[in-house]
């Protein structure tokens, strides 16, 4: 049962890093409208599947949770790494996109948000 939702959580985010990929629009032509669409539909849709994954994940065992851990930090670190290196670019390039400013302020609230309620819970 674990190997075909592994199977299946890979598979998802093979999907959903794909059509990020896609976005960037590497073919050197602008979407039509309809394509788009669908893209972002198809987007929308493997991002809730990959979260469902990520929400529902149980750890058997210390073990396992040490894991789940570990790879959460790297995820979260890893965007935070790239985020901050996209300010320190565009910084330098005197157009600093306000979406990456949101994106990485949300992800440190997020994640001071998560631990104060970890430790309420706990």
């Amino acid at each position: 049962m674990e190997h075909k939702q592994n199977t299946q959580e890979t598979i998802i985010s093979v999907v959903f890093i794909i059509l990020l990929l896609l976005f960037l629009n590497p073919f050197g032509f602008w979407m039509p409208g309809m394509l788009l669409y669908m893209m972002i539909a198809g987007l929308v849709v493997s991002f809730a599947l990959f979260a469902s994954f990520i929400w529902k994940e149980q750890a058997r065992d210390e073990r396992e949770q040490l894991h789940k851990m570990i790879a959460g930090r790297v995820g979260y670190l890893s965007g935070i790494a790239v985020l901050v290196l996209g300010v320190v670019v565009e910084s330098i390039t005197s157009h600093v996109d306000p979406w990456l400013i949101a994106v990485l302020g949300a992800m440190i609230i997020g994640k001071a948000v998560g631990h104060i309620y970890g430790q309420s819970r706990n």
